[in-house]
């Protein structure tokens, strides 16, 4: 049998981990800055965390690519809100969209993430 882990966190190589820290915190429901300095900052909800550490050459990958590594989805009442909010914090919406449920969006630094409807 495999030892079975827990997930605690995730990190996201980013230039600026304060500001993205901040973003996130913002947009997730329940998470909070835990910790934040110049190289390295995190939010949680209690259970789950992520992290942001600061690498200053990162550059996004470029959409649609191979390059891309990740990518978060979230769920949310209104996506056409969601975005409109989202925008309105930094994020930006990139040309190609894939799908016709969800919204792909890119945070502050180019990390994608997707926004879709709660499930009914």
């Amino acid at each position: 049998m495999t030892t079975k882990a827990k997930l605690i966190a995730f990190t996201i190589d980013c230039a600026e981990p304060r500001k993205l820290a901040g973003f996130y915190a913002t947009i997730l429901d329940g998470f909070e800055v835990q910790y934040v300095d110049d190289e390295y900052a995190g939010i949680g909800d209690g259970t789950t965390s992520i992290y942001f550490q600061r690498i200053p050459e990162r550059e996004p990958a470029a959409w649609p690519g191979p390059g891309k590594q990740f990518h978060l989805d979230l769920r949310v009442p209104d996506v056409d809100r969601a975005v409109e909010e989202f925008l309105a914090l930094g994020a930006t919406r990139p040309d190609f969209q894939p799908g016709k449920d969800g919204v792909v969006l890119a945070d502050p630094e180019g990390h994608l993430f997707d926004v879709y409807p709660e499930r009914s």
